[in-house]
């Protein structure tokens, strides 16, 4: 079963340097159809103008993923005891944080002049409590040409970053006329997000900003009709 999720009907916050697209309810956009798929709690489609982002904020028990489109992000975190962490990372680049016990951060676009675009995914921990952590990776492009590259997984998983719950995230760029395919174990569930590009899911067509929530199919196809960016979530 496959529900695809229109980008049109997604919430939308928008002021001054931020329009935001979610997914999933967040803050005052309520959406009880659609809180949460699975362990994947948040999906947002972040375009902040030159100059903005999200003032120092606290966070817990919430694993926190930034996937960035275009543009450079600058993060910065207290921990406490984990310790304090600072970075700018540009795009392709993907950032994880554990907030579990509590974390402070802030996120913003370095560039006075220049828009950029990140999603911002939130996913479930397996517990609270866990002890905070942040880690950062550079993927090449060649990584996820045509090819499913894996992200972050799970502590068991083989991925170098990794978050405290059984999922995986993967990303493709896919040329158009290009397939990738990934099995589901039974039991599991997945979250297709179109970053760019239009794309066939499985006989449905899908375009820039859909998202898709499948379960009880066995393998996922993902077909690209043009250039195009996809994430895939494989949840427990």
């Amino acid at each position: 079963m496959i529900k695809i999720r229109d980008a049109k009907t997604r919430g939308r916050t928008k002021w001054g340097w931020l329009d935001s697209w979610h997914s999933f309810s967040f803050g005052r956009y309520i959406d009880r159809a659609n809180t949460h798929f699975r362990t994947l709690r948040v999906i947002n489609d972040d375009y902040v103008a030159g100059g903005g982002g999200f003032e120092p904020h606290p966070h817990e028990d919430m694993e926190i993923i930034s996937y960035i489109v275009d543009g450079r992000l600058a993060h910065k975190d207290w921990m406490g005891d984990a310790g304090t962490h600072a970075h700018e990372s540009g795009a392709g680049s993907v950032q994880v944080m554990s907030a579990g016990t509590g974390v402070t951060h802030s996120e913003f676009n370095p560039s006075k002049t220049e828009a950029m675009r990140l999603l911002q995914i939130w996913i479930f921990p397996d517990k609270e409590g866990h002890k905070p952590s942040y880690a950062q990776r550079d993927i090449a492009p060649e990584e996820k040409r045509d090819k499913l590259a894996l992200l972050v997984s799970g502590q068991g998983g083989s991925a170098h970053l990794k978050i405290n719950q059984d999922a995986n995230v993967y990303a493709t760029a896919l040329s158009p006329g290009k397939s990738v395919s990934h099995k589901l174990a039974p039991g599991r569930g997945a979250f297709v997000q179109v970053v760019g590009g239009k794309i066939d899911l499985n006989g449905n067509e899908m375009q820039t900003g859909d998202g898709a929530a499948i379960e009880d199919e066995r393998i996922v196809t993902l077909t690209a009709k043009d250039e195009s960016e996809v994430l895939l979530f494989d949840l427990a």
